[in-house]
């Protein structure tokens, strides 16, 4: 036999590696996660699929992107057992369309492969149909306001805001249950620089904590905080994750305060039926989740709204279902608490489900839309509120901002005596408003005739979970 010349020995010595091996450490540890976008199997839909290694919040940052974006989520799926994630999407973009390249690039930035190695592009968000939210937090500085509400008081802040020669150049504001929660971003009157003083930081907060202070309520509850939002980059759904995290730390879904009961009692039978929101939370032994199921009016952000609460409240989704028909939404998560346990005592089951349904209907104004457009002006939204205020109308809602030398407004309200608002009554208002263009807009819809699924996706989902929990194993 003769032996191989040491040449044929390099040819026939080394091992043949499949060029998918290379990416293999990438693909089971990381960095990040895969999108694929499919914009062509579905008709009516865009499919955004995402898999990656699992952590804790990962859900919540791939739904900011999404709601960050405008899109409707109608349908998704969602497992996340042996330590990989997999999610699925079923969106439209705010117009009802299939994503466009632009917005599909931007998701594949945000939250694909290129996540860590570069900076993903920013979302154009918006509080509505016709102004967007740019990022204020190293321009200005940041105060975030908590406490029980009462009628006026978002006016009184702004005026006080005012009165500390303070230029309020974006704002947002909930009230739900008696409590209010807001976040402003202000910059120095004079200089429209951010103020970074201590002393001046410290007035702006004894001053407002007073305003806020005045109704005597919850003294305890009520807080003022100046500085601006550390370690993130603020975009819109940040501001709405603090709004929701403000109201939770005040117990808003415990209800009023002073009355349990609340309403004008002017909404007929059927509307409030139909408006109804529907929590239950069962306990599935085999695999040691608690099963959370919501059934409500389907609308923007709900996803978002619930992922956000439950998240905060350190409860980790394993899988979920989520469906929407006929304006009306469907959603199951199969949760454990990040302790590994499930939910076992009713008292924690009750505390989930009212601060489930508190963070479903923060979002929901039921008073009529009032949309502003100004040229913008030292004093201007104190004017605009104070008006408001005279005449007889509280805010229950507002999302503010400025673009360039213009104000670009939203406002919710409502009659202080809890009666509907009549738009004639608005526009003999807007004569004393001056040169404001100011839209009126009645966000509240009638029950329209809809059909009930006669099926849960969660039913169908629930019967395969075991074998999706079971025979999963990541590629």
């Amino acid at each position: 036999m003769s032996l191989a010349s040491p040449t044929m020995m390099n040819k026939v010595c080394w091992p043949y590696f499949d060029p998918d091996f290379d990416n293999l450490p990438e693909r089971i540890y990381g960095p990040t996660c895969r999108v694929c976008i499919d914009n062509e199997t579905m008709e009516d839909f865009t499919v955004v699929k995402v898999d990656s290694v699992n952590k804790q919040g990962l859900l919540l940052e791939v739904v900011q992107v999404l709601t960050e974006l405008n899109l409707s989520i109608y349908k998704s799926y969602i497992s996340s057992d042996a330590g990989w994630f997999m999610d699925v999407f079923h969106v439209k973009d705010e117009h009802g369309n299939k994503l466009d390249q632009s917005v599909i690039d931007h998701i594949h930035q945000a939250i694909g492969t290129t996540r860590e190695t570069q900076s993903p592009a920013k979302a154009k968000t918006y509080v509505n149909d016709f102004f967007d939210i740019h990022d204020h937090s190293s321009e200005h500085t940041a105060i975030e306001m908590s406490g029980a509400d009462r009628p006026g008081l978002f006016s009184e802040i702004l005026a006080a805001l005012v009165d500390l020669h303070c230029n309020i150049v974006e704002a947002h504001a909930w009230s739900h249950n008696a409590r209010l929660a807001c976040v402003a971003y202000i910059s120095d009157q004079s200089t429209d620089n951010r103020i970074d003083d201590p002393l001046r930081l410290a007035t702006i907060e004894d001053h407002l904590t007073t305003v806020i202070r005045a109704s005597g309520a919850h003294p305890n509850n009520q807080e003022v905080k100046s500085g601006g939002i550390v370690g993130v980059e603020v975009t819109m759904t940040n501001v709405e994750r603090r709004l929701h995290q403000l109201l939770l730390s005040l117990r808003d879904f415990d209800g009023p305060p002073d009355s349990p009961t609340s309403g004008s009692g002017s909404v007929s039978e059927s509307e409030e039926e139909w408006r109804k929101t529907v929590v239950s939370i069962e306990n599935c032994e085999e695999k040691g989740y608690s099963i959370v199921s919501i059934e409500c009016k389907d609308r923007p952000r709900l996803m978002f709204d619930t992922v956000c609460t439950l998240t905060d409240m350190q409860y980790v989704i394993f899988h979920a279902s989520i469906g929407s028909r006929d304006d009306f939404a469907f959603q199951e998560y199969f949760i454990r608490h990040i302790d590994g346990y499930a939910l076992n005592t009713e008292s924690e089951k009750e505390r989930v489900i009212k601060c489930l349904e508190a963070a479903i209907e923060r979002r929901v104004c039921e008073g009529l839309k009032l949309e502003l457009c100004a040229e913008n002006r030292v004093g201007l939204l104190s004017d605009i509120t104070r008006v408001l205020r005279e005449n007889g109308l509280t805010v229950v809602r507002a999302d503010i901002a400025t673009q360039g030398e213009k104000a670009v407004n939203a406002f919710y309200v409502k009659d202080m005596s809890g009666n509907e608002v009549d738009k004639e009554f608005i526009e003999c208002m807007k004569k004393e408003m001056g040169l404001i263009d100011l839209e009126v807009k009645n966000d509240m819809r009638s029950p329209t005739s809809r059909e009930r699924s006669p099926f849960s996706i969660g039913d169908m989902f629930k019967s395969q979970i075991e074998r999706v929990s079971n025979n999963f194993v990541p590629i």
